[in-house]
């Protein structure tokens, strides 16, 4: 074999473990990239979920709070009125803890719906709290359009996590408060 063949051989090789370090590069890179992406998906899973349960649970005491004050609801079944109040703060608090993770991780349009999420939230607080006055069916409508931001941020996150389907629109009819019985025995009042 000359010296012109063993250069082409050299050549050859050095080429081909050039090309195989170039494409373990990249495909490293986009491992890497792809499992910084999952994490971050994950973490805006955890953020999301996180928030809405706070959320929930801002409503489910603000409805003890405003059922035990105009008197829908026996004040010994559970807590107290102060209680209920300490407890509401500290839901706010958690609430505005998980908001500050939508900010740091959310998307733009989940960040948007989570600030009306927030105001509608407040809203509710507020009037249960007697901070602003209003009558039971005010009561109950800021409720109702309070469940419908929440499944506005649903779509909102799915959207931002790539999830596939919403949660409203044609397949899904909008659905109104559960509601309980009347005193009377009748419907909701």
């Amino acid at each position: 074999m000359g010296t012109g063949e063993q250069l082409v051989t050299v050549a050859a090789v050095l080429l081909g473990a050039l090309t195989t370090h170039v494409t373990n590069y990249f495909m490293e890179r986009s491992r890497n990239r792809h499992a910084l992406l999952t994490r971050w998906d994950d973490r805006k899973l955890e953020a999301y979920e996180g928030y809405i349960d706070m959320i929930r649970s801002s409503i489910y005491l603000a409805v003890q709070l405003y059922e035990t004050r105009e008197g829908l609801r026996e004040s010994d079944e559970e807590q107290s009125e102060a209680e209920i109040r300490v407890a509401m703060a500290e839901a706010g608090r958690l609430r505005g803890r998980a908001f500050e993770r939508i900010m740091l991780l959310g998307g733009d349009s989940v960040v948007e719906v989570a600030h009306e999420l927030n105001v509608m939230t407040l809203e509710v607080d507020w009037q249960a709290n007697g901070k602003i006055t209003g009558s039971l069916e005010e009561w109950r409508e800021r409720n109702r359009v309070l469940f419908r931001q929440i499944n506005v941020f649903h779509d909102a996150a799915r959207d931002d996590l790539g999830v596939r389907g919403s949660v409203t629109g044609d397949l899904h009819p909008e659905r109104d408060l559960l509601l309980p019985p009347g005193r009377s025995g009748g419907a909701g009042s």
